[in-house]
Order: structure tokens, then sequence, then C-alpha cells
């Protein structure tokens, strides 16, 4: 997505500044999606609003999508459809992996990711790494549908820098989950998309059929050549086998993009899947099943041919970042 608006405003105005279709009785968020678009959606009120140590975080009850988290002036997830995108990255690579035990998340603040992972009956531990206390906790007291995640006996939530923690680590794990904010400049994080990182850190971390999977940013028509493509060449240049795909995502007013990479192919069918969600997952899916996955990995034409010709690697002294500042890259 892109960066907050200044205005909160009661009305929308024309370059002119005169009010378009008369004055507006609800309170609009906006958002930067680009130089030339914006995004904006009507408020029912601001719940909290506020700054930790590495982020700008707010709390917005709207109206077409419930509660929304925005951080740094970017919408992280929406109660109205973050099952989307909770559901695409969490299950493919855990219905992929034979006995998906131990896990590690790399951010993941919010606690939906450890609530999907958590469904699987195989997963004996997951550990949830974010960096960002503060997030963390007004989570745990505003997100009334992950408060059983957090008190999950199997949760070892860690506050950390991910990098720091996964290389103080002696043990490792049958999946990995990218679940940071993204790449942005002056964001936290962006330093977790380089292939240094996936290479020296992340790969080494990872059991034998491992499988580390990675939210990827915007994957629309136009928007996917910011990271999405070189987020998946790069995974190329370390693992065998890289599978992108992506999924509409209605609050993010785009398509979203995830990359699942292993040394070990990913041959499990249509139907095997759907074995698998029955026999392995605690309760019902809203969004995936095997032919849903099997849709969201075959990717248009366009996006296709972008990615094959992708020649960029990621690296932190030749990055790429979705439109928008982190607050310690403000003036």
């Amino acid at each position: 997505m892109g960066e907050i608006s200044a205005a909160l405003s009661n009305v929308l105005n024309n370059e002119n500044g005169h009010v378009v279709g008369g004055p507006r009785k609800s309170c609009w968020y906006e958002e930067e999606i680009d130089n030339d678009l914006r995004w904006c959606f009507a408020l029912n009120s601001i719940l909290h609003t506020g700054a930790t140590q590495y982020q700008d975080i707010q709390l917005l009850d709207t109206k077409p999508f419930g509660k929304a988290l925005v951080i740094d002036g970017k919408l992280q997830s929406a109660e109205i459809d973050e099952f989307i995108y909770h559901e695409c990255l969490v299950h493919p690579p855990l219905l992929y992996h034979s006995n998906p035990r131990n896990i590690f998340i790399m951010g993941g603040g919010e606690g939906s990711t450890a609530r999907e992972l958590l469904r699987h009956k195989t997963v004996d531990k997951v550990v949830m790494c974010d960096i960002d206390e503060e997030v963390v906790e007004f989570c745990k007291s505003y997100l009334e549908v992950n408060k059983e995640a957090f008190s999950d006996p199997r949760l070892d939530l860690i506050i950390n820098d991910a990098r720091a923690e996964l290389e103080r680590r002696e043990e490792h794990y049958d999946i990995i989950v990218g679940d940071l904010a993204d790449p942005i400049e002056g964001g936290p994080c962006y330093q977790l998309y380089t292939k240094s990182f996936y290479e020296f850190i992340v790969k080494p971390k990872l059991n034998q059929g491992g499988i580390f999977v990675t939210q990827a940013g915007p994957a629309g028509i136009f928007s996917h050549t910011e990271v999405f493509s070189c987020i998946f060449n790069t995974l190329k240049q370390v693992f065998k086998y890289v599978v992108p795909y992506s999924a509409h995502i209605p609050s993010y007013a785009d398509t979203w993009g995830w990359v699942m990479a292993s040394d070990t192919p990913f041959v499990v069918s249509v139907d095997e899947l759907d074995q698998r969600i029955k026999q392995r997952i605690n309760g019902e899916n809203r969004y995936l099943d095997g032919k849903t996955f099997t849709s969201a990995s075959t990717l248009s034409k366009a996006v296709r041919n972008s990615l094959s010709n992708e020649t960029h690697v990621y690296s932190e002294g030749n990055a790429r970042f979705i439109y928008g500042h982190g607050r310690h890259n403000q003036a």
C-alpha cells in the first residue's frame, strides 16, 4: 500500500478546494498509494493513534472493513478480510510440508499468523519474533480475534530483531514465515528481504525438507514490479524450488503476493491438499483450499513474463521499495 495522508477530513475536495458532492457526514481515512493515486474510506471512529520506538500506529474503526490496523501510514490488516492474507501466508507451506512441527515467525505482531499456524494439529511449537513490543501489546489488547492464539501454550513470543534471534538460536525449523512489514525506505525491516539474509540466515535454519514463505508486497498487474518480482527472483538465487502466488485483498485495493521456497519440490496434488486440510486443520478455512491455491499460483501472462525476465537481486545496497516512507526516514 502507500503513505498515509496527513488529513483525516470530513469532506473530499477537488483540486480547486471545492467540495465534491456536498459535505460528507463521515470522517474519511486517506492513504497515498502513489503520487497520483489515493485510496480512502469512511471511518466510524479513530480508536487509537500513537508512536512506538520503531513505528507509527493507528487503529481505525472503518465502515467498509471493520477494525483496521495502520502502521507507518500503511494499512496492515482489516477485520473483514485479513483471513485472505493470513490463510494464504500460512497454509500453503504447512500443507506442502509432510509433517510441520516447529515454526518460526519473523514479525507477525498482530497475532493473526500465529492464530492460523496454531490451527494445525501437527504443530508443536511456534516462535513468534517481533521487534516492536508496543505493537504486540497493543494488538493483544485490541484484537479480540487473536486472544486465544496469544494464550496458546505452544506459542513462544520473543521481542527481538528477527535476524538476531535466528542467528543466536541453535534450533532448526520446519517452516520459517516472513510476516514482515513491507520494504519501505526508512522502514524497520527491508534488510530482511535480501539475498544475503535468505542465504546465510534463513536457509541454514531450516530442517531437511523445510519451507520458507514470505509476504512479498503488491502483486497486481501494474504493481507487481515494485518488489514482488525481485523478491521472487532473489529467492530463486537461494532455493531450488520457488512458487509465487497472489490473491486480491479488498482493503488493500490491490492483489497481494507471497512467495514460497524450498530445496524440496512442491508436488502435492489438489486432492491431497484438500485431504490434508481436512485431516490437519482445526476449523474451516474461509478462503483457501486446493483449487484456490492452484488458482492463486496461476499468475497472469503479464506477471509471469515479468517474473521470468526479472534480473534484480535484492540487497541492502541495491534495494527496491514500495511507495511510502517509514517514520525513521521522515523529516
